[in-house]
Parts: C-alpha cells; structure tokens; sequence
C-alpha cells in the first residue's frame, strides 16, 4: 500500500472524508525517511509535527541522570508519534524519537494542523480521538508500572505489540518494560520453562 493510502486508510477508521478533503490533507504532508538509529527528534528540541510511520520502527524514549534510557513508546507501520509535551506547549520537549530501522514517516506539522482544523473541522475529532487514546495508554502504563510485575508488564507489551515481538531487540523490550537486558532474558526463560 502507498503511503497516501495507508495514512487516508487508518483516518478513515475514525471520520470521513470527502475527495477533496483528502487531497487537501494529502497536500499538507511532508514524507521523511530516516536512516536506522537516525534521530527524529533529541531531548531540548522543540517537536513542530506529528509523524505517521509507512515503513520501518521508531522508538519514544527518555533518558536518566544514570543514562540509562526509558523507552516510552513505540510506533511500527500505521502508528502516530510526537512528544505531546512538546507538540501542544511547544516548549522543548524531553523524548528523543529514534529510528530502530530504517523508516519512512509522513509529517503534519503543527501549523498545518491548525490550518487543517479550519478548513476540514472533522480532523478536530480524529485528532482528539488520537490524543484520547495516548492518555489513556500513558495513563494505564503508569499504573502498570506501579502495581504488576515485569512478566505482566511483559504480557502486556505483547498485547500492545504484537508485531514487534519478534523483530525488536530484547534490550528495547526490557527498557520499555522497566528492566535490566539480563533481568528480561532470566525472565523470559523462566517464562519458557513454566509453558513447558
């Protein structure tokens, strides 16, 4: 599928559109691709649009005054990512967005975001629809990080996921789930041993 044609399909699960309302947004986007472990956006930078990933992986993360890093987010194909902070303050934000492979993105920026909202009001709702959804994602992982144990947190990646299982190196696993590379590899085989 063309990457038009992916980012049309996946709005069109939330509103509908006319041909000519789609034309109009097609026309505010700007493709990207980057190149594996090529940064979107560093920690400080202030984030100017939204990204819609057509090909390839990114990765929202964060990291400590220990340097080690938190891995917030990902988005595969047919994902949407930012650093919201950043996005609707546009105040430097505090993610950095990376490439895990080589990736291909079409962006909206902000202001052509607000112009959108003007001239196609119907992209208020797909957008609070979106913004709806990350908080109550951000929300859960908050309270799952608090109250279950890494195997849960485990579980539940896998839900959120399921794509990435197999392709994402365990060290971004680990650093999405809250654990050292060797807590998550002793944790997975444990997991293995129990199935058996």
């Amino acid at each position: 599928m063309e990457a038009n044609d992916l980012i049309l399909n996946n709005i069109s699960g939330y509103i509908h559109l006319n041909e000519k309302e789609k034309e109009f947004f097609v026309s505010l986007l700007r493709p990207m691709k980057l190149k594996r472990r090529q940064m979107l956006l560093k920690e400080g930078e202030i984030c100017r649009y939204s990204s819609f990933v057509t090909s390839g992986c990114l990765r929202g993360y964060s990291v400590d005054e220990n340097g080690f890093e938190h891995v917030l987010n990902f988005a595969p194909q047919n994902w949407w990512i930012a650093d919201m902070y950043s996005l609707i303050t546009q105040k430097p934000g505090v993610l950095n967005i990376e490439a895990l492979e080589d990736t291909e993105i079409l962006t909206l920026s902000k202001v052509n975001q607000e112009e959108l909202y003007v001239k196609v009001p119907v992209f208020e709702r797909f957008f609070r629809i979106i913004i709806e959804n990350s908080l109550v994602t951000y929300q859960q992982r908050i309270l799952d990080n608090l109250s279950l144990t890494a195997e849960e947190r485990y579980n539940n990646f896998c839900k959120r996921y399921p794509t990435l299982i197999t392709s994402l190196p365990s060290k971004q696993i680990a650093a999405y789930i809250g654990v050292t590379p060797e807590f998550f590899s002793k944790m997975k085989h444990h997991m293995l041993m129990k199935k058996t």
